[in-house]
């Protein structure tokens, strides 16, 4: 099948998802704002005499610095008298829909949804202006079904949707075996069965997958329930490294309020830093953020495996989301992408260079 044709229908499935969310809740769902409990210090100042900054993430441990900037304040104290208001989502898709539509204005995201994002837009909504968190993926396994990378061959794989950046990789490494699945349907040399992480444990349990490559703490909870982890997806990356979450900004929200989008990138900094000193404390931080977000926190035998395999960075690892295009290229999912402008440093490396930190680089993808 033509790669545009691909491209046409896995773009039809991810613009569905938003549409099924937002008949249902809203974008996303109101997070509990433990921040804005907090005073704001005296004599603070709005940012370029803004009410609100509107900070959208997902409750997932991948995108632990939003979990706990949110929960220990930081953004909230580094945008001073302006009011720090976050939604928490379960999708991609519909994390960028209400970016589109200036119901959030900086996001926390995977790289997948943000480079179908950035080429449906035709370049002309998004930048990313940071990095996250790198690596937490994972092919977990039923070990009494397999035992080896070659046993994978012939049994049913779980990746989280159809396109997004675990099922590209998954498909990426199926093919670097010499194996052949067609891309869309999931089936060939194995079947790839796209499953929402919600419910991933429970089709393990039942026995309808063999296993899957999925983020944390799914892949974790599948521990939890019995399963091996057989590869982590670090192993696969130069260094270990590779991008699981970015921070995206509308770019009229950049253009005109570039103070605050610096508040931000310096509060995402100094958590990054705090989690990196300090992984325990940020550890439960996180976690109470997430029972805050779902009404449920984890439990340690899945929380404390999935945050070691995290490692949070302010790096976007530009280099890394542009090969991960290039997979979902060659898996006829995406047509070759113009990313060239879809990142813009230029304020983080400004935060970075004030701390006395390393500059990032852009991979030669940044904007003019």
């Amino acid at each position: 099948m033509p790669a545009s044709s691909s491209l046409r229908r896995a773009f039809a499935v991810l613009a569905a998802l938003p549409l099924l969310i937002l008949a249902a809740c809203g974008y996303g769902s109101q997070a509990d704002d433990t921040a804005s409990a907090q005073k704001v210090a005296a004599g603070a100042e709005k940012i370029d005499g803004l009410d609100s900054v509107k900070i959208g993430y997902f409750a997932n441990l991948t995108h632990g610095t939003a979990l706990v900037g949110v929960n220990k304040g930081f953004f909230q104290k580094a945008l001073g008298a302006t009011q720090a208001k976050y939604q928490s989502f379960n999708a991609g898709p519909s994390e960028i829909e209400a970016l589109n539509s200036g119901s959030i204005d900086i996001g926390w995201i995977g790289p997948s949804p943000a480079i179908n994002g950035y080429t449906r837009a035709e370049g002309k909504n998004l930048r990313i202006i940071g990095g996250s968190a790198s690596g937490g993926v994972k092919l977990v396994v039923n070990p009494d079904r397999i035992t080896s990378l070659k046993d994978v061959k012939g049994k049913r794989i779980a990746t989280p949707q159809l396109g997004n950046t675990q099922d590209v990789a998954f498909l990426n490494w199926v093919a670097e075996q010499g194996w052949k699945v067609d891309a869309e349907s999931g089936k060939g040399d194995v079947s790839v069965v796209r499953t929402d992480n919600k419910v991933t444990p429970d089709a393990y349990r039942s026995g309808s997958i063999d296993g899957a490559w999925v983020p944390e703490p799914t892949a974790s909870k599948l521990v939890a329930e019995g399963a091996k982890v057989l590869l982590d997806e670090a192993t696969l990356w130069p260094d270990g490294k590779f991008v699981i979450t970015n921070i995206i900004v509308r770019q009229d929200f950049l253009e005109e309020h570039p103070e605050a989008v610096e508040a931000v990138l310096k509060a995402s900094v100094e958590t990054n830093k705090w989690i990196n000193a300090d992984p325990e404390a940020a550890k439960a931080a996180a976690n109470a953020q997430l029972k805050a977000d779902s009404g449920k926190e984890l439990p340690a035998e899945v929380l404390d495996p999935a945050w070691t395999s995290i490692r949070f960075t302010d790096d976007p690892l530009a280099a890394t989301l542009d090969t991960e295009a290039r997979h979902a290229v060659e898996a006829g999912l995406l047509e070759d992408p113009l990313l060239k402008g879809i990142y813009d440093l230029t304020l983080l490396n400004k935060v970075l260079a004030a701390e006395g930190e390393s500059t990032v680089d852009d991979a030669g993808l940044g904007a003019e």
